[in-house]
């Protein structure tokens, strides 16, 4: 089993300020700034080393660093600014779409798993607010980003209109995939594209927080599908970005992104929440191991706490930025805390 990985990379791409989206190598790369997108990530990250370990001052200042900016990016309707330059001046009038959804995540994440009161009722306070942003989205994975948010705030307090907007957007995947689905194509759109498996996971969850039998047993049904897609004599291959997968057509084999093996573990784990199935726990290892080199190139893509950009066929991109870094570092606590789990279940 790897070393787990430290957050020592992390904190080379982070300031008082938050984290340089992206890295030339293993240097941060200033010209680039920061973003809401993985701010949000980063505060996931955060509060997850916080879990293993509690004392870890690190992981603590780097958690109140990103709720800073999630708190200073949020606008008064509840959405968020995105792109931020180094030099701290803002560079959108709104953010993205995904941006906006992946913020209401990680504040539905800190309402359940910040260590310190302070820092819950300021994640209710943001997230209450960008509710309100919850009928601007439009598509399928931005509204799944925010369903996982929802995912993590409606057990923690129970709120009626916590379950309203998620059984409303929940809905929405749903007619995606009853417009989409054909045949063998059992799927939310007709394309594969990106962050797949954050599609199935929501529905799953969303089938757990809400006690809707449909909503999971969709989840596990479209899981089943990306799963057969995806897994390749033994070997997790995500959907490459040069090409994607249309239905009916070729799907890309490179590059490889490492986001996709996080959300497959993530996507493998809820499963394994609903049906006790090892088979979950085994395919959510299968995922990890892409990182440490069992993937279609033998290729170690993590890399002391950072993670090389993408698996392509030729080369692997050497640049360690923010996204790839936090997915790995993301994956390997996640599995971490769940390995912990279920020791402490047999014993």
């Amino acid at each position: 089993m790897p070393a787990l990985p430290t957050l020592e990379h992390l904190a080379v791409l982070s300031d008082d300020a938050g984290i340089i989206q992206h890295a030339t190598e293993n240097v941060p790369n200033r010209k680039t700034g920061y973003c809401t997108d993985d701010v949000g990530r980063a505060f996931v990250v955060a509060l997850q080393a916080l879990q293993l370990a509690p004392k870890d001052e690190l992981a603590d200042r780097l958690a109140s660093t990103y709720l800073a900016f999630l708190d200073d990016a949020q606008l008064e309707d509840g959405r968020f600014h995105n792109f931020m330059s180094y030099e701290r001046a803002w560079l959108d009038d709104v953010g993205t779409q995904d941006s906006i959804g992946r913020a209401i995540w990680a504040l539905g994440y800190g309402i359940r798993y910040a260590p310190r009161e302070p820092w819950r009722r300021v994640c209710r306070v943001l997230f209450d607010r960008a509710l309100n942003a919850i009928e601007s989205l439009e598509f399928p994975r931005s509204r799944a980003y925010a369903m996982l948010g929802l995912a993590h705030a409606y057990p923690a307090l129970h709120e009626v209109s916590y379950a309203a907007a998620f059984r409303r957007l929940a809905d929405t995947l749903v007619a995606g995939y009853d417009a989409a689905h054909d045949g063998d194509w059992s799927w939310f759109e007709p394309e594969m594209t990106y962050d797949n498996a954050r599609l199935c996971e929501a529905l799953i969850r969303a089938g757990q927080a809400l006690g809707e039998a449909s909503y999971g047993d969709l989840g596990l049904v479209t899981l089943a599908f990306y799963e057969r897609t995806t897994t390749m004599d033994g070997v997790f291959v995500p959907i490459g970005n040069l090409g994607w997968y249309p239905r009916g057509g070729p799907r890309a084999m490179y590059d490889q992104q490492p986001l996709e093996a996080y959300a497959t573990i993530d996507a493998q784990l809820a499963a394994y929440d609903t049906t006790s199935d090892p088979a979950r726990m085994a395919a959510a290892e299968l995922a990890l191991a892409w990182y440490y080199g069992k993937n279609s190139r033998g290729i170690a893509m993590a890399n002391g706490g950072g993670c090389f950009d993408g698996l392509g066929e030729e080369a692997v991109n050497p640049n360690m930025g923010a996204e790839s870094t936090l997915a790995l570092l993301s994956a390997a606590y996640t599995m971490a805390a769940r390995r912990a789990r279920v020791l402490r279940a047999v014993r």
